[in-house]
């Protein structure tokens, strides 16, 4: 069945006009007839919808029947220094996928990409229809925010917002003793937590100064094993992690 995320809300008699892309969607892409079931996601919650009108607008009414959420119990923010490529792009959709709920891109000082800011809007929108179209597909209620890139300065400043801060290390995991991440994951668990934060490096990691003034700011290491992790490839080791431990 077809999911949709719309910002209107059904009206006192429990239907809903549907216009512009998503309606055409329905009409001329899926050709939808009057009868037929969707999935309208408002307000973060999910009702199976009747259609009842096709026209320039698509009408539904609401069956009543509530679809489940099947979002974290934890909020997840992923904080990504600038990758190279269309990195970001996919970290957006699979983390998405996995149950991120914002991605934070900042500008590391190992980042080799460098933010236009005249192409950057155009971009982060490309970035946040990325996270929708993830969002429908694996059945979420909730779209991902997808911010515009902050300075290093301004991530320290958001690390107090957050009950768990974990940055991603590579020099963590040449350690020969390490604190196991579902160890960490366990006590964030237990002291029933409601926001976390996972900042990971570029392409080289984190530098050591970052790494200092991110520890000194309230944020502590997670060790993602012994093997170093593509910039792509941590944020979602880390979502399965906590998944797996809050899920």
């Amino acid at each position: 069945m077809q999911r949709y995320f719309v910002n209107e809300q059904f009206d006192e008699n429990e239907q809903l006009e549907i216009v512009g892309e998503i309606a055409k969607h329905i009409s001329k892409v899926m050709r939808m007839q009057i009868g037929d079931e969707i999935i309208v996601v408002t307000n973060d919650k999910a009702f199976i919808s009747e259609i009842i009108e096709i026209e320039a607008a698509v009408v539904v009414r609401n069956t009543g029947r509530e679809i489940p959420s099947p979002e974290m119990p934890i909020k997840v923010d992923i904080a990504c220094g600038l990758p190279k490529g269309d990195k970001l792009e996919l970290i957006a959709q699979k983390a998405t996928e996995l149950g991120m709920h914002s991605l934070i891109p900042f500008a590391a000082e190992r980042s080799i990409v460098k933010w236009d800011d005249k192409k950057g809007e155009k971009k982060t929108e490309r970035l946040q229809k990325i996270a929708q179209e993830a969002a429908e597909q694996s059945h979420r209620t909730y779209v991902p925010q997808i911010c515009q890139p902050i300075s290093f300065k301004e991530l320290l400043k958001l690390i107090s917002k957050y009950d768990a801060v974990f940055i991603a290390d590579e020099e963590d995991a040449k350690q020969l003793q390490r604190t196991k991440f579902a160890d960490k994951l366990k006590k964030v668990y237990d002291n029933k937590s409601e926001s976390i934060l996972c900042i990971f490096g570029p392409e080289g990691g984190i530098s050591r100064q970052e790494s200092a003034s991110l520890l000194q700011a309230g944020a502590e290491t997670m060790s993602l094993g012994p093997r170093i992790l593509r910039a792509e490839t941590a944020p979602l080791y880390a979502l399965s992690a906590i998944s797996y431990e809050f899920e």
